[in-house]
């Protein structure tokens, strides 16, 4: 009995060798035809794995910017409510109220408001390019902002008239000069500062609503003397990493309102923008893997239509299979054998190409290239599949043919 179904199990597997072998010497005597079919499923399965790792390359370079400061921020914007009558008066926040925020919820750790204003920026006579922010020591520790040389806006500053510059004004300094920035001076409106500090290059984050590297950073007491439109606009905190942040916003929120009733807040919490872009992004894959999937759809009607023709081409010698005994099932396994081959080689070329041109999309786009699992992976599988799917019809037509029929075509 054993040998028996070892024997059965030994007949089976060399009948499918024997398929494997037929499949490919048919697809090699007609090779044109094979390379056509292949180039479909190639195409497709590139496009998939291309545009899926594409749009997952470009999601984790925004979301990159987001984590690099942190998952535990919460940042406000102090704006003017809508209701607020033009001519009322100015109100601002001052320093010490929000810094007090600090007492509102023991779960804020660190505070940084800042300010914003835009000066006319001279250099030794020379018109700069760029912004200025009013800011704290504090500000540096949160959005991570690193010295290329000198030091950073120092609270003992005070009203000191002291400034870092950022990278792109640094660079267009250099354009006026080879001496070191430190220790020269910048004229803002009417005020001289002296250059203490370099920031290195700084990653843009839309979680902060600033432009570090463009911009003249002054400690905020003396941002005041520039302009009375100097006043505290932007706000960011870094909160204990188990904080409740919704608990903790409307907190804050109560006590901004309780300052200043006739200002409108709008906060940004990192760990829900995070979310929604990462929600995003997945609707954005599988938006891409859709369209991907529709050449790969149309390279399987390609399979198809090839592998109908050999049918027919093949016709004599499906008939003179069946006449000498071939199973109809044995017909159908050698066609679809032909197919699966034609799947699984523009499957894993194609795996390659679509890899290939997402590394270069990252190369050119200056973003870091990281290898994911999953494109690859779901290419090759509904690659595969497709080719099955529609080498199945003809390897079925293939397999109907009545054997004297088939003997007469020719």
């Amino acid at each position: 009995m054993w040998a028996n179904c070892h024997a059965e199990r030994w007949v089976h597997r060399m009948k499918w060798t024997g398929h494997l072998h037929e499949g490919l010497l048919n697809l090699f005597s007609a090779k044109l035809r094979s390379i056509l079919a292949l180039l479909g499923i190639l195409v497709g399965t590139a496009s998939v794995v291309a545009m899926v790792s594409g749009g997952k390359l470009a999601t984790h370079e925004a979301l990159k910017q987001f984590k690099t400061l942190g998952t535990d921020l919460l940042a406000v914007s102090i704006n003017d409510s809508p209701d607020q009558q033009s001519g009322a008066e100015l109100s601002a926040l001052s320093l010490s109220q929000a810094n007090n925020i600090l007492t509102v919820d023991k779960n804020v750790l660190v505070v940084a408001p800042y300010s914003q204003l835009f000066n006319s920026l001279q250099f030794n006579g020379h018109e700069l390019n760029g912004g200025v922010l009013g800011i704290t020591e504090s500000f540096a520790r949160i959005v991570h902002i690193d010295m290329a040389a000198g030091r950073f806006i120092s609270d003992l500053d005070g009203y000191g008239l002291y400034c870092v510059i950022g990278d792109k004004i640094y660079q267009q300094i250099k354009t006026m000069t080879w001496r070191d920035p430190i220790g020269q001076q910048l004229q803002l409106g009417k005020n001289i500062f002296t250059i203490v500090g370099i920031a290195k290059p700084w990653p843009e984050s839309s979680f902060v609503y600033a432009n570090i590297d463009n911009a003249v950073m002054l400690p905020i007491m003396a941002a005041s003397i520039l302009s009375k439109y100097a006043v505290i606009n932007n706000i960011v905190m870094r909160l204990d990493s188990h904080a409740n942040s919704a608990i903790v916003q409307q907190h804050i929120e109560n006590y901004l309102q309780q300052q200043l009733p006739n200002k409108k807040f709008y906060f940004r919490n990192a760990k829900e923008l995070i979310a929604h872009m990462e929600k995003q992004s997945e609707i954005f894959t599988i938006f891409l893997g859709l369209i991907g999937g529709v050449s790969l759809i149309v390279g399987g009607m390609g399979v198809m239509n090839i592998m109908l023709v050999s049918v027919v081409e093949r016709r004599r010698e499906i008939g003179i299979r069946l006449a000498v005994g071939a199973a109809r099932m044995d017909i159908r396994a050698l066609f679809l054998m032909e197919a699966l081959m034609l799947s699984l080689l523009g499957g894993f070329f194609g795996v390659l190409i679509g890899i290939a041109i997402a590394y270069f999309i990252a190369l050119f786009s200056g973003w870091q290239f990281t290898l994911f699992l999953f494109p690859p992976l779901i290419g090759f599988t509904v690659s595969v599949v497709t080719g099955i799917f529609f080498g199945f019809y003809p390897a079925h037509k293939a397999s109907l043919l009545d054997p004297i029929q088939a003997l007469r075509s020719e």
